[in-house]
């Protein structure tokens, strides 16, 4: 078999991957070999441009993967897309970039790992992106005009914008609307985000209006270092150990472009950086893991941890369309595809940038606690919920972990200052939404629309991740196991139902028909028993997936430790998603960066690498 050697292996080339491919061949001493299971779509018109984000899904930049039928979503399976390609799903995203809030980021170092706090990752955020200059008259318009201050330190590598049209009423009137409700963002998000509504960055180039991601905005302006080798196509087989006690990572093997087996040498380290679906997978098929799932499937035991692959938590979310104004622009006529539109909007794009195809319509977020709306009484069914669920926790290896994740949810689920859900402004119809009580959705419909997008910001229901097989080629086996924790129901459904107290709030009079009409007419969320039976048929993955090889102490469900360092298993480190232990607020795209850049520093300082 081929043999290489380099300093560091990074399985997997996507946004983290090409985070650590960056910082460490900075030092033109070390040499850095990145294996990537995707092509470089770097050109590919799909990926650059923004309004084309959904051709990319189920395509080849997609592993396009399902979850198990899931028993508390009406037994329906959901699909999870992720980036199979150079920047990983940093490539097929729907480019929302923003912070999760600072008390999140907290919430790192109360589950046990000293030094992972707001104050300490903040400045790596800033390392990651690049805050666009906004004029005067624009920061009016946004919405972020009374902004005490803007993170005008941000100068990496990832290019940002206020997307599309930035005169927009819809902007303006989220922000008021959630003003008026008592929940306003009186700062830079990227300062230190709390409650409130906002205007969001997306990783779309402010001048280019192309999508800006890790491949075009890490590698791409760096591809030409002679230390600095990306394989493309490469199938990560297993990770290789030398034999003693305790097992050493000394390389990967591997299988690039034909089925001819390759083997590379790690002589630092090997970084695992495949994502919160696939990491799990190849430290199972390399045989670390739970021994029982590992020995089911005949793969020889390396290291016995069993928290590898738990613990996989993902945003649950759901979508209500309402008509909008017959003067407000929306890109319902590119969802619905008409040649038309499609092609006056093509000519834009390609004369100056402008029009329809430079964003997704994705403008604004809210960070929203449990509405103020709701009774003590109410207060007092949630916190009784939060004592059933502590009191079901059953006994085992989960335990540890469980009643930590338990211990946090209690001081801050119901907290009026930490968010519980999530809201989007879309200017435009979901694709699809099924039909309450039918069990069948519908496509696109005539007009325009504009859609509140809902989504649950600290899960407490737990799925996990597993190989079915000893093949590389099966797909992991993965079970969210949504819904599955009564409280996230509970909650959903009740910020759900708050929608349609901001869709007639005063300030979307202009924006939505009045009185408002939902698209779907049969959709009624009147009552907390409708609105969770609209959640269970229609809540899906907003596809941010981490925690399954998470950032705890070893005794607490723990698959690394501060430095990212694998228990058990020197000179292997997990840098992307599955580590992070819990949940960014919203997107997880800006955490993933700020995560990596760290690790980046972590790994240098540990080698003595410049």
């Amino acid at each position: 078999m081929p043999a290489h050697s380099f300093d560091f292996v990074v399985i997997g080339g996507g946004t983290a991957g090409l985070v650590l491919a960056n910082r460490l061949s900075e030092d033109p001493t070390q040499r850095v070999l990145v294996l990537e299971a995707g092509s470089d779509f770097t050109g590919d018109l799909r990926v650059t441009t923004p309004a084309f984000f959904q051709t990319l899904l189920e395509s080849k930049a997609d592993w396009a993967f399902q979850t198990e039928p899931q028993p508390n979503s009406n037994g329906r399976r959901i699909d999870l897309n992720q980036g199979k390609a150079l920047g990983g799903s940093s490539a097929i995203n729907s480019h929302i970039f923003i912070p999760p809030a600072r008390s999140r980021i907290d919430a790192w170092e109360s589950l046990g790992n000293d030094s992972w706090n707001w104050s300490s990752l903040r400045k790596y955020y800033s390392k990651a992106y690049t805050s666009p200059h906004v004029d005067e008259a624009s920061k009016k318009a946004l919405g972020i005009d009374e902004w005490t201050g803007i993170n005008d330190s941000a100068r990496g590598p990832i290019k940002t914008s206020f997307s599309g049209d930035l005169s927009h009423p819809i902007r303006k009137a989220w922000v008021e609307a959630f003003k008026a409700s008592g929940y306003s963002t009186e700062t830079d998000p990227f300062l230190g985000a709390s409650v409130g509504g906002f205007s969001a960055l997306a990783s779309i180039h402010p001048d280019t209006k192309e999508r800006s991601y890790a491949a075009s905005a890490y590698y791409t302006p760096i591809k030409h270092r002679h230390n600095l080798h990306v394989y493309t196509n490469a199938i990560v087989e297993k990770i290789l150990f030398n034999g003693e006690q305790p097992p050493k990572a000394v390389g990967v093997q591997y299988k690039h472009d034909t089925n001819k087996t390759r083997t590379a040498y790690a002589t630092k380290e090997v970084i695992l950086a495949a994502g919160a679906l696939q990491s799990p997978k190849i430290l199972e098929l390399s045989g670390i893991g739970n021994a029982k799932v590992l020995e089911s499937h005949g793969i020889e035991v390396i290291e016995d941890l069993p928290q590898v692959g738990e613990n996989l938590h993902d945003h649950p979310g759901c979508y209500i369309s309402y008509e909008a104004s017959d003067d407000i622009e929306t890109l319902d006529a590119l969802i619905r595809r008409e040649p038309g539109a499609l092609g006056e909007a093509m000519k834009q794009y390609a004369a100056d940038r402008s029009g329809m195809l430079g964003s997704l319509g994705i403008y604004s977020y809210a960070y929203m606690p449990l509405p103020k709306s709701h009774s003590e009484e109410d207060r007092d069914k949630l916190q009784e919920l939060l004592r059933q669920s502590r009191a079901a926790i059953k006994k085992g290896p989960d335990q540890a972990r469980s009643e930590l994740y338990h211990d946090l949810a209690e001081k801050t689920l119901l907290d009026p200052n930490d968010a519980s859900g999530v809201y989007v402004a879309i200017l435009a119809q979901p694709a699809s939404v099924i039909e309450p009580n039918s069990g069948t959705s519908r496509g696109p419909a005539p007009g325009k629309f504009f859609t509140f997008g809902v989504m649950l910001s600290q899960p407490l229901s737990r799925g996990s991740v597993h190989i079915g097989s000893n093949q590389i080629s099966a797909p992991p086996v993965i079970d969210p196991n949504y819904l599955s924790n009564p409280m996230d129901l509970e909650l959903l459904a009740r910020h759900v139902q708050y929608v349609e107290t901001i869709a007639t709030s005063p300030a979307f009079k202009t924006i939505l028909k009045q009185p408002p009409r939902r698209r779907d007419p049969s959709l009624d969320i009147s009552t907390l028993d409708q609105a969770k039976d609209y959640v269970r048929s229609n809540a899906s993955s907003m596809w941010h997936f981490c925690g399954t090889c998470a950032m705890l102490p070893r005794e607490k469900g723990g698959v690394v430790d501060t430095r990212l360092r694998v228990y058990g298993v020197p000179n292997l480190r997990v840098v992307d998603a599955s580590a992070i232990p819990l949940i960014s607020t919203a997107s997880l795209q800006a955490t993933v960066y700020a995560f990596a850049e760290r690790a980046a520093d972590l790994i240098k300082e540990e080698h003595g690498v410049k």
